[in-house]
Formats: C-alpha cells, structure tokens, sequence
C-alpha cells in the first residue's frame, strides 16, 4: 500500500473558485457529465500539454467511466491522490489530477484538461491551479506541464 500523498495533519481542499470555474472532489455522482466532456474532447484532451503521451483518453463504457471515479474517490478518501472536477455551474468542463511522480526533481504531478468546447479555458485553469499548488498545498516540486499563453 503506498503512503499518502500529503502529511496527516493537511487539510485537503474540498472546493476552489478560480476564474469562472470551481473545483470539487470528483466523484460517482459526476459520472454522466464527465463522461460526456472527455468522450466528446478525445483528440483535444490527447494534444493537451501533459497527456501526449498517456494511454487515456481511450473509448470505454460508461459503467467503465464510473468505475474510474470510484477509484479516483477512493484515492481521495485515503490521501493517495486528488482528482477534481472541474465545473462552471452543474457542467463538468475538465478534471484536475494530483498524484505521486517519480520524475526526479518533482514530489507531484499535476495534469488539467478541459473539454474541446471550452478549450478557452485550459490556460485559465492551468494558470489558477498553479497558484492554488503553490500556495495551498504541501508540495516543493509540483510537475504541471506547461501551457503556451502568448
């Protein structure tokens, strides 16, 4: 079993405002609406900075969707690794991902994608996101790919 990501006396954020978005635990209860935004940003997710070269996105089932949340909820519940939803109102339009790395120089990894329809936002939730790592949590090397902003 591997030891949580963060010392037992952190206070995981629950929620986060940022620039027209808002962050909460991802969970069951999002199954649809996530489904929805990454099977329909498939290809946008792929050329997303940081998910070049992983093995998902790929096609599943919905009940295959739901089982990944419950894994995430788990992860979250027992300090092993934080995925939030991102939101605008009740619409999934991302996912945040805190995990252990083992890239030499880093003690985090932190990816962000948002759906094609919202690509707008990918800086914005990479900007914001960056600043609340920095300033809310208990890393000294977070790994997040960057974003072209000019």
């Amino acid at each position: 079993m591997s030891p949580p990501l963060v010392p037992p006396d952190f206070n995981v954020p629950v929620s986060f405002d940022g620039p027209g978005f808002q962050l909460e635990p991802l969970g069951p209860e999002h199954n649809e609406r996530d489904y929805d935004a990454w099977t329909s940003s498939i290809e946008h997710i792929k050329a997303t900075p940081g998910f070049e070269e992983s093995d998902w996105p790929h096609p599943m089932s919905l009940e295959a969707n739901l089982s990944d949340l419950v894994r995430h909820a788990d992860d979250f519940a027992n300090r092993k690794g934080f995925t939030y939803s991102v939101l605008d109102g009740d619409a999934v339009i991302g996912c945040i991902y805190i995990y252990p790395t083992k890239k030499e120089g880093h003690d985090v990894s932190v990816a962000s994608w948002v759906r094609q329809s919202r690509a707008e936002m990918d800086v914005v939730v990479w900007r914001a996101v960056s600043d609340w790592i920095r300033s809310r949590w208990p890393f000294q090397g977070p790994l997040y790919a960057a974003r072209e902003t000019g």
